[in-house]
C-alpha cells in the first residue's frame, strides 16, 4: 500500500501543483488554509469512497462524470494561475485560495477518486474490512498526501524567493498554470 501511495503522493498532480503555485504566489504560511481544506476534503472523500467503493465500481459512468467535472475545475484553476499577474506583496488577501477551495478540489478531483478507489479495492483488506480498517487506510493516506502537499508548497515558496521580481513571477505563474493544465489533460487521456 505504501509503495503505491508514496510515489503517487509526491508526483505532480492537481493538489501538489496547486500547493506549489499558491505558495509561490502567496508564501507557505498563507497556503496552509488551502492545504487544510485538502486534508479535510481528502478525509471526507476517503471515507465516502471507502464505503462506496462497491457502488462506484458497479457504476463506471459515475466515475467518468466526476472525472470530467474535476478536469473542468482543474482547467479553470490552471487558467486562473496562468493568467495571474505578479503580486508585489501588497494587499493580496482577495486572491488567496482557502479551505473551501481545498475541500472542493478533492470532491471534483477524478484522480483522487481513482487513487482512493484503488486503495480501497486493492488494499482494502490490509487492516480489515470493518470501519476501523478503512479509517486506518484513510488516515495513513492523508498523512502521506500531507507530506507531498507540504513538499510542493515548500518548493513553491522557494520559487517565490528565488524569482521575486515581476517578470519572473509572471513566468512562474504561466509555468505552474500550464503544468496544472497538463495534469488535467493527462487525467482524461485513456490509459
Amino acid at each position: 500500500m505504501l509503495a503505491f501511495t508514496l510515489p503517487v503522493s509526491l508526483l505532480p498532480g492537481p493538489n501538489n501543483l496547486l500547493s506549489a503555485a499558491h505558495s509561490s504566489r502567496h508564501g507557505f504560511r498563507k497556503s496552509l488554509p488551502l492545504i487544510s481544506g485538502m486534508v479535510i476534503g481528502w478525509l471526507l472523500l476517503g471515507l465516502v469512497v471507502g464505503y462506496g467503493s462497491l457502488f462506484i465500481e458497479d457504476n463506471p459512468d459515475l466515475l467518468t462524470f466526476l472525472t470530467y467535472i474535476g478536469v473542468g475545475y482543474i482547467i479553470y484553476l490552471s487558467y486562473q494561475i496562468a493568467t495571474a499577474s505578479h503580486i508585489d506583496g501588497k494587499d493580496i488577501s482577495d486572491e488567496e485560495l482557502g479551505l473551501k477551495t481545498g475541500v472542493i478540489l478533492q470532491v471534483v478531483n477524478g484522480k483522487a477518486f481513482i487513487h482512493l478507489l484503488i486503495l480501497m479495492t486493492t488494499f482494502g483488506t490490509v487492516f480489515g474490512l470493518n470501519w476501523d480498517g478503512k479509517m486506518i487506510i484513510v488516515l495513513l493516506n492523508v498523512g502521506i498526501k500531507l507530506l507531498g502537499w507540504f513538499c510542493w508548497a515548500s518548493f513553491g515558496s522557494a520559487l517565490k524567493e528565488l524569482f521575486g521580481d515581476s517578470k519572473s513571477g509572471v513566468l512562474i505563474n504561466r509555468i505552474m498554470g500550464f503544468s496544472l493544465f497538463c495534469v488535467a489533460i493527462w487525467i482524461v487521456i485513456p490509459k
